[in-house]
């Protein structure tokens, strides 16, 4: 059973530098503070627990001595504030593409542009680039666009991690909608780069595997994403999920992750695959 993994599969550079300053925090500091998991990955967020990363719900619950995290996915300006104000010790890891995002709404606001936001309703990164502006509008479904009232100027940016068949068929309805319409294409480079591999190599194998939480929505979309290829698709959060029946007659295995998926539960899903083929040549 040949077993291909694509070139770019889990951590994207924004995840894997967030992670490694919640590690280093926690070394450094003891205890490092988040509002919210930092990944949607509960192997990571395990992790980071043991070392000392901690989970809260607001900012009061933060001791005075110790760091606030502000997470990868973006934090809302009224959370930022109020750290301020706090005068907290705030490490930064918002990934830069999320925070260029954070730019382009604000220039589309200044140029009397209406915001409307392609993306996941209540997403910690959506609702990030919301607070960014005034009356911003979040369509997740090409039915919602449809529900918008007619607008003369709007500007439209999307989620990082949204897939582009989604967005393309929003913007078609929000054509009919807006007489002047600007897109920013804000989906992450690492996402569109993924979403390619998944397609071509959903395309040339018998079976994928997607490793990825069922919390993530990034790893959900890519698992649609593939699925629409192939049928024969699996989304697994571990080797747990894996079942060796699915293998039986497959002679070509494709394996993707999502971004907040870590190197070594990638190596795990393969060793087990390999483990499976070894077993199914020997009957």
């Amino acid at each position: 059973m040949k077993i291909v993994i694509v070139e770019d599969a889990g951590y994207c550079f924004g995840v894997r530098n967030a992670v490694n300053l919640a590690f280093k925090a926690a070394d450094e500091y003891g205890d490092v503070y988040m509002l919210g998991h930092i990944v949607h990955n509960e192997s990571v967020i395990k992790d980071l627990e043991d070392a000392g990363a901690k989970v809260v719900e607001v900012l009061d619950d933060i001791p005075k001595e110790c760091p606030v995290l502000f997470r990868a996915h973006g934090t809302t300006d009224s959370l930022w504030r109020k750290a301020q104000q706090k005068e907290m010790n705030i490490i930064d890891a918002t990934c830069p593409l999320v925070r260029e995002i954070h730019d382009e709404v604000k220039k589309l606001e200044a140029n009397d542009r209406h915001v409307i936001i392609i993306g996941d309703h209540g997403h910690d990164e959506v609702s990030g680039i919301a607070s960014q502006v005034k009356d911003s509008i979040v369509v997740a479904t090409p039915e919602e666009a449809q529900q918008l009232p007619k607008m003369k100027r709007a500007g439209v940016v999307c989620q990082s991690t949204q897939t582009i068949e989604n967005v393309q068929v929003i913007i078609d309805v929000l054509i009919t909608k807006v007489f002047d319409l600007q897109v920013v294409n804000t989906i992450c480079f690492p996402t569109k780069r993924n979403q390619e591999q998944i397609k071509q190599l959903a395309s040339k194998s018998d079976l994928m595997i997607i490793i990825g939480s069922f919390i993530s929505a990034n790893s959900k979309r890519l698992t649609q994403l593939s699925r629409e290829i192939n049928p024969k698709t699996y989304q697994v959060n571990s080797v747990k999920d894996i079942d060796p029946a699915w293998f039986n007659g497959i002679e070509k295995v494709g394996i993707s992750a999502g971004s907040s998926t870590p190197d070594y539960l990638i190596e795990e899903v393969k060793f087990k695959i390999e483990e499976i083929s070894k077993s199914i040549a020997e009957v």
